[in-house]
């Protein structure tokens, strides 16, 4: 595979993709005096520019930005009115980034112009230069020194730390570090002076809104204190008062229910009674437990009443009915009995107003619950109404509280000048100015000189669109480089084309015999008769190589016929000087014969078919049965046929000429001939399915730089002072 080539530039690849450095050295060379032409401008320029600078000075001064101010009160008790910076990392980056713009602002430079008059200082606002008293007013009146200040102030923090550099120039070093510590002093005084407004203003503020939670506070008092006057709770909070009424309900339920319970143990008991003194009617000896357990004189009686039904009952069964024994013991008996009778009655009685004492202490009870209930449900009545009132006093009293402390605190911190910013260094006058800086501009002209003359000879260099190397034809026209030939100069004693026979040892003779070894091995097994040469264009050096051509094959011992085909602008016949009468365009026409027609030259071998008469239709000719049966001829008689035809980039009797031959050769100009034209003629050629030996670079210069590579050719092989090497080669 040929070795590839940007086509646009000199940069070439060669296998492996390696960068062909010598390329760019020769481009480089050739446009040598680009490149120093460019860098001679930069280093001028650059020079003229910096010795005709005004030296301009940096005065610096150094500050330190805390994030918060020194910490006199305790913070947890005094807090500041104005916040600076936090420990958050991107609070903290704002709020720095925040105090270089202050340091730059408009209100700092007007603190400065004002403390250093700046705006009546003339060389400051650069007007020192102006004598016209008229136009120095105007120009007084138009300049803004706080703008000047500002454009000639810059801040440079120190990065990953609180530093900062405040940084003024100037023309007069004493000054610029004069403003640069004035800057420093005016900044600080303005962050006071922000500090210490905002602290009045907060004062300002907070003693208005004192006055009007005040004002609110008295009158949400003397709400509640009505409310509770009018529901007679000014003794008690309401909250006590609903707690009283809650005990209470919950005090008389409680008895109630143990009433109730007292009420149904009585009943039952009652009704045990009533049934065990039925019984004892019936029966005095029956049980009489529940009784004996009310009324411990029953079980007495219950036995006096008994010992005298048995003492009776003995006497009866001793004496008579009427027997005053037995009178007497059925008196005492009667007596037993009645006082039993009278102990149980009481007992029962006893019991039944127990019974009835629990009943109305249950309804006495109830209708208490009912009370206290009503009285509850009419506190709950008035609980929003009351809520309400007090929520509005405790919130007034709490904001009330609440901006009393701050403005006490406000108070406080307004009587303190403590500011977190400190001057680290102040400046002092420079002695260097920071421009112009003589070294590092001719330095960096040198560098951009340099860059931009490499690029500017590089950049004409890619906008040469010529075919200039051989790379370029392998390239873009995909064609076997057979050689060059050098730059001919006219003599007097021949002409370009016969340069190869009158001067053979020349350095063109030399090409011209390279690209007849290279064309004769394009086919070493069939040997080829028929070649055409041909070109992009008009002026390419087609009929000089294919004359040239033709006389170094004749004088390797080939007999060799050079045909005229440029039916159009024919040359043949002026390099060899012969007459025009009979040629090719007669063979054709079947007028005269071609022994007749073909001429003899002194370069041996050499034969020349001129063109003969021109033809108004010279295409339409060489499309004929005629030419072709010519060109058989041709090739039958001699051992190598040579046709010149017009440029086929031009017209298209090459292009018929092409499929009538053994092969063609293109012909390009360096420098001249144009890559897109040329790629277009090998794809007109290539398209009629025609034979391309290669292409031959024609009429290089070898003194040019850009042709270093082709040097070996600029001197010949053989000695220029032997016979025959009269030629003169470029």
């Amino acid at each position: 595979m040929p070795p590839t080539a940007d086509p646009q530039g000199p940069v070439l690849r060669e296998e492996g993709d390696q960068l062909d450095l010598h390329a760019y050295w020769r481009v480089l060379l050739r446009r040598r005096w680009t490149v120093l032409a460019v860098f001679a401008a930069a280093v001028l320029l650059t020079l003229v520019v910096t010795l005709r600078q005004t030296r301009i000075y940096a005065g610096t001064a150094t500050l330190i930005i805390e994030l918060q101010a020194p910490k006199v009160l305790n913070n947890k008790d005094v807090q500041d009115v104005v916040e600076t910076g936090t420990s958050s990392f991107w609070s903290s980056k704002e709020y720095f980034e925040t105090q270089y713009r202050i340091i730059t602002s408009r209100a700092v430079a007007q603190r400065v112009v004002e403390k250093l008059q700046l705006a009546q200082d003339q060389r400051f606002l650069g007007l020192d230069g102006m004598k016209d008293e008229a136009k120095l007013k105007d120009a007084l009146q138009k300049v803004d020194p706080v703008e000047t200040l500002q454009e000639r102030l810059s801040v440079v923090p120190v990065k990953d730390s609180r530093v900062v550099h405040i940084i003024v120039e100037d023309r007069d070093p004493k000054w610029a570090a004069t403003i640069a510590n004035a800057v420093a002093d005016a900044y600080i005084a303005e962050s006071l002076s922000v500090r210490s407004t905002t602290t009045q203003s907060a004062s300002d503020w907070l003693e208005q809104q004192l006055a009007d939670l005040e004002a609110k506070l008295a009158q949400s008092a003397d709400a509640l204190f009505a409310f509770k006057q009018s529901h007679d709770i000014v003794s008690t909070t309401w909250e006590d008062r609903q707690t009283v009424v809650t005990q209470r309900i919950a005090a008389i339920n409680d008895a109630l229910t143990k009433t109730q319970v007292q009420r149904a143990t009585l009943a039952a008991r009652n009704e045990l009674l009533a049934k065990t003194v039925e019984g004892l009617k019936e029966d005095p000896q029956a049980d009489a437990t529940v009784l004996s357990n009310q009324n411990m004189a029953i079980p007495e009686l219950k036995v006096r009443y008994l010992d005298a039904k048995l003492e009776c009952a003995d006497v009866t069964s001793r004496y008579l009915e009427n027997h005053p024994r037995v009178e007497a013991c059925a008196a005492k008996m009667a007596a037993a009995r009645q006082n039993l009778d009278r102990e149980i009655q009481n007992t029962v009685g006893a019991a039944r107003r127990e019974y009835d004492e629990t009943v109305e202490a249950e309804r006495k009870l109830g209708q208490l619950l009912e009370r206290a209930k009503a009285e509850s449900f009419g506190l709950n009545q008035f609980e929003r109404e009351y809520l309400s009132l007090k929520r509005t006093y405790d919130n007034n009293q709490r904001l009330y509280e609440m901006v009393l402390q701050r403005l006490k605190e406000t108070g406080v911190t307004g009587m303190l000048q403590m500011s977190n910013v400190r001057v680290l260094d102040r400046a002092e006058p420079p002695e260097w100015p920071v421009r112009p800086r003589p070294v590092r501009n001719l330095a960096l002209a040198v560098l951009l000189g340099l860059a931009g003359g490499v690029g500017f000879a590089f950049l004409l260099e890619s906008l040469d669109t010529t075919i200039t190397t051989r790379e370029q034809i392998e390239e873009r026209l995909r064609l076997p480089f057979l050689g060059i030939i050098p730059r001919i100069e006219k003599a007097a004693d021949h002409s370009p084309e016969l340069a190869v026979h009158s001067a053979p040892t020349s350095a063109a003779a030399e090409c011209l015999r390279s690209i007849r070894t290279n064309l004769l091995f394009m086919s070493p097994e069939k040997p080829l008769r028929t070649i055409l040469v041909t070109s992009s264009g008009p002026g390419e050096g087609k009929t000089t190589t294919a004359a040239a051509l033709a006389a170094t094959m004749a004088n390797s011992g080939n007999r060799v016929l050079l045909v005229d085909a440029d039916m159009r602008r024919p040359r043949v016949h002026k390099v060899f000087g012969v007459p025009t009468g009979s040629g090719l365009s007669s063979l054709i026409l079947g007028d005269g014969s071609l022994d007749a027609s073909i001429v003899r030259t002194d370069v041996p071998n050499l034969d020349v078919l001129p063109c003969g008469p021109v033809p108004p239709n010279p295409a339409e000719l060489l499309h004929t049965a005629n030419f072709a049966t010519l060109v058989q001829e041709m090739s039958r008689r001699y051992d190598r046929v040579v046709i010149d035809s017009p440029p086929a980039g031009v017209v298209a009797d090459a292009i018929v000429i092409a499929t009538k031959v053994d092969g063609t050769l293109v012909v390009v100009k360096a420098g001249q001939t144009s890559r897109d034209v040329a790629a277009r003629t090998v794809r007109s050629l290539a398209d009629v399915k025609a034979r391309l030996f290669g292409s031959v670079l024609n009429e290089l210069d070898l003194q040019d730089r850009r042709y270093a590579q082709y040097y070996y050719y600029r001197s010949s092989y053989y000695r220029e002072d032997e016979p025959g090497s009269s030629a003169k080669v470029a």
